[in-house]
């Protein structure tokens, strides 16, 4: 895929999706009001949430940059992703999306927030299990298996896997 068409699809994906269970689902749920919460908890909550939120650009970059696609299905990279974020932890953008939600608890002081990420985290987990890991299989066979042996799913190593640990 030219790579101009694939960043066009990326940024539009990366408004909807996190747009929709990062920002529109906690508003609903909050309607953006804060409860009785000291400032340091509301600091670290936005500091979790700029971070995620840059980590969450960060890993949609690479799927233009680095695999010449798209996080869709239907537009996929021309090659497995291993690099950057990627390098420390297969699902980077799930665990920045998780990040996003918890930050605004903390910042919020809504606890509603934090069942809803686990809701999130049950999906999330559910989708990487059920169909992404057998699709990327399918897709890059011994590339694939080489680095879901290398890295783990949802707890990133402290020391970045490199393409010679293949």
């Amino acid at each position: 895929m030219r790579r101009p068409v694939a960043a066009l699809i990326t940024s539009l994906w990366f408004l909807a999706a996190p747009g929709l269970g990062g920002v529109l689902v906690p508003y609903l749920l909050t309607g953006w009001r804060v409860g009785q919460v000291p400032w340091p908890v509301r600091l670290a909550g936005v500091a979790l949430v700029l971070l995620s939120t840059v980590l969450l650009a960060l890993c949609f970059a690479r799927f233009v940059t680095e695999g010449s696609g798209t996080p869709l299905p239907s537009a996929p990279t021309e090659t497995v992703l291993v690099g950057g974020p990627y390098r420390y932890v297969r699902n980077p953008m799930y665990l920045a999306g998780l990040g996003v939600v918890l930050g605004q608890a903390l910042l919020l002081g809504r606890p509603v927030l934090v069942l809803y990420a686990g809701c999130l985290a049950l999906g999330f987990a559910a989708l990487v299990h059920g169909y992404e890991e057998p699709l990327l299989r399918r897709r890059y066979g011994d590339a694939y298996d080489a680095y879901r042996r290398a890295v783990p799913a949802w707890w990133p190593n402290h020391r970045p896997w490199t393409r010679k640990d293949r």
